[in-house]
């Protein structure tokens, strides 16, 4: 399971995901992504560096531009949302599991190469 907590500081998680600082920055002044703070030092999570590879991935290999990365981002947020509710709900088995699996499928999508 990933960890929330931040437990790196910005050089070892530049170093994880092959960003520079100077952009590990840029995605969190968009809003892409919210470090913790201990004092004034960022501390990035294991959510933190899997979100920074995907958006690496959107904009390195998809293309996309920061405009097409939070849109990628927001939209990919919504399906895990949905796959929640779904999971929560009192859908029948088989129901559940389609859903599932369609909103895995999108999720793919995004985050493969």
């Amino acid at each position: 399971m990933k960890s929330s907590l931040g437990v790196y500081v910005m050089q070892v998680a530049s170093t994880l995901t092959g960003m520079h600082p100077q952009t590990m920055r840029k995605y969190e002044r968009a809003g892409f992504l919210l470090p913790s703070r201990h004092y004034s030092i960022r501390m990035y999570s294991d959510d933190d560096i899997a979100r920074l590879k995907m958006i690496k991935h959107l904009v390195d290999d998809e293309g996309l531009n920061i405009a097409g990365v939070g849109l990628a981002l927001k939209i990919r947020d919504r399906l895990l949302d949905m796959k929640e509710e779904v999971n929560s709900s009192s859908m029948v088995n088989r129901t559940k599991e389609r859903f599932t699996a369609l909103i895995d499928e999108m999720l793919d999508i995004i985050a493969s190469s």
